[in-house]
């Protein structure tokens, strides 16, 4: 069984992807100050399809309610306060920002980016953070200049109260996700901590809540989704602040476990024939610069944005031939039936009626596999019931070859999976 978990997780390519992908419902692409977006076809959505990225309606079908009196007194007072002091109309040195989980693969980048667009950035984390807690204080405060770094926890709401937003934040940039994507991880990260800097925000008067969230909420079958969809439902439903939902597809580190393999002469792994699924990757750069427009971009208020990087979309299959090319290496293909994976996962989903804590979350990471290697990170249409790149928008430069031949020559340093490494595999 062990060989079994094994072969199939690689096959998934060793990583808990943690995807996501946006664009605003517009459709209309956007130059950001650093990183110059590559606008995508932008066909007219269906009212079925925006419901499936919103929640709501399209405007053809929306219903005119007239508001009630205190409903309108309300709006009113709110729209009174957001004329008197609207942060995006100051210098970014007079608006600050506050990043939680800075110190994460995209945290990080994100928090480098907006301290160089001028803000003034808070970076707020735990003493011991980054991959598998081996940065300490000043190993943090190094990998952040020019932010202002600031420890606690983002569980405690007096811990973020006292430090996080011990001065006036206009806007919360959340990267805060999951390590693991186990059961227990999920629902304390993705939902609770991130809900606890949202609700200390609203309450301090922050005025914009950034979240990095995934595509693949938009079909959700395990458990980090569940928890994602429900922070975002309530982000929606807060109305006191304004927000900007950001769901990218496959990060480059997601899709490069096999490349030291491959430089190995060793055979690419993919389940079936390597094309059960496609994604449009986008690197953690272009990702952090399209976060950072969310701060000060206007069309970005109150939108779910799904964002994928340059170029078509690209499936396992698609990967392997460009690494082969790259790597001058013979095509060395090995394909692993989907049934291998129900298999394996039938069984741990067993042990586990016994053995909970030991097998919950294996079963888990069994599903989170799966469903990477059948299933695509592309905006999903629910009236053709089908993945489609052409709604799915394009945004930067870094493409998917460029980084492929980049880790061949230089290696992976600062790709690494960390607690998402399966068996040592690009940790």
């Amino acid at each position: 069984t062990a060989s079994l978990i094994m072969l199939a997780h690689h096959a998934a390519g060793t990583s808990r992807l943690q995807a996501a992908c946006g664009s605003s419902l517009r459709g209309v692409p956007v130059f950001g100050p650093r990183c110059l977006q590559t606008p995508a076809r932008s066909p007219a959505l269906t009212s079925s399809v925006v419901q499936s990225l919103t929640g709501q309606a399209s405007c053809s079908s929306w219903t005119a309610v007239r508001p009630s009196r205190s409903a309108r007194a309300s709006l009113r007072v709110h729209a009174a306060a957001a004329a008197v002091d609207d942060y995006r109309s100051r210098e970014p040195k007079d608006v600050r920002v506050l990043v939680v989980g800075c110190t994460g693969y995209i945290g990080k980048f994100v928090t480098r980016e907006l301290v160089s667009r001028g803000y003034n950035v808070v970076a707020f984390t735990r003493e011991q953070a980054g991959v598998k807690g081996k940065l300490g204080k000043a190993d943090i405060i190094k990998e952040l200049p020019g932010a202002e770094v600031r420890f606690g926890s983002v569980s405690d709401k007096d811990s973020l109260r006292q430090v996080a937003f011990k001065d006036k934040v206009d806007v919360v940039v959340s990267c805060l996700a999951s390590r693991t994507g186990g059961k227990k991880d999920s629902w304390m990260i993705d939902y609770e901590a991130t809900k606890t800097c949202l609700d200390v925000g609203r309450e301090l008067g922050a005025s914009h809540f950034v979240l990095l969230s995934a595509i693949c909420v938009q079909k959700p079958l395990l458990e980090f989704q569940r928890a994602k969809l429900k922070l975002e439902a309530d982000l929606q439903a807060a109305g006191d602040i304004t927000y900007s939902i950001v769901r990218p597809t496959a990060f480059f580190k997601s899709v490069a476990g096999q490349i030291d393999l491959v430089k190995q002469g060793k055979p690419y792994v993919m389940f079936g024939d390597g094309k059960l699924a496609a994604c449009k990757p986008i690197s953690e750069r272009d990702l952090s610069c399209f976060i950072a427009d969310c701060v000060s971009q206007r069309d970005k208020v109150n939108q779910m944005l799904p964002i994928g990087g340059p170029g078509r979309a690209v499936t396992a299959r698609d990967q392997a031939d460009m690494l082969f090319r790259i790597t001058g290496q013979k095509e060395n293909l090995f394909p692993v039936p989907v049934a291998l994976m129900d298999g394996i996962i039938s069984i741990l989903d067993f042990l586990a009626q016994f053995l909970p804590n030991q097998f919950e979350d294996a079963a888990e990471f069994g599903r989170i596999g799966k469903y990477y290697a059948v299933e695509s990170m592309l905006v999903w249409d629910p009236v053709k019931q089908e993945y489609l790149e052409s709604l799915t928008p394009s945004y930067g430069n870094d493409t998917l070859e460029a980084f492929f031949t980049k880790a061949v020559k230089e290696g992976l340093k600062g790709q690494e999976l960390g607690d998402q490494a399966v068996f040592g595999v690009n940790e």
